[in-house]
């Protein structure tokens, strides 16, 4: 059985209350759970106390016996310090370029470098021009 540390919405429509709830992961958000860990309540102040109650004991149990806990309740277990913060992937791979866009953007990097190195390279001594010369032997 596969368990699942998450929420379970409760409260009126527009003010939402979650329970935070072991349950089986093929179980419906709002139904049958194993145990209930706390609650959080989005409506309270971010430094108010009551936002998150928790019973850290039962969650720290639940994680070693191999709960998987959700996004969410995994970065309010990080503020807690039940668990380490977990990384996010800042630019997911579905929001990257496709490959023919990846191929454009590299030659026009390529392009880019090229015309650096044009820039920086020392213009050749060019011979001075005919009037210049003449003024000289004059």
């Amino acid at each position: 059985m596969a368990l699942k540390i998450r929420m379970a919405r409760g409260g009126a429509k527009s003010r939402p209350f979650y329970s935070i709830v072991v349950a089986d992961s093929r179980s419906p958000r709002d139904g049958r759970f194993i145990e209930k860990l706390g609650s959080y309540n989005p409506m309270l102040d971010k430094d108010s106390g009551k936002r998150t109650v928790l019973n850290a004991d039962r969650a720290k149990y639940w994680l070693s016996v191999g709960a998987i806990p959700s996004d969410r309740i995994a970065r309010i277990f990080a503020t807690q310090d039940i668990m380490e913060a977990p990384k996010w992937n800042e630019t997911p791979k579905k929001s990257a370029p496709k490959a023919k866009a990846q191929e454009r953007l590299q030659a026009a990097a390529a392009a880019a470098e090229a015309a650096q190195a044009e820039a920086a390279a020392p213009a050749p001594e060019a011979a001075p021009a005919p009037e210049a010369a003449a003024a000289e032997e004059a």
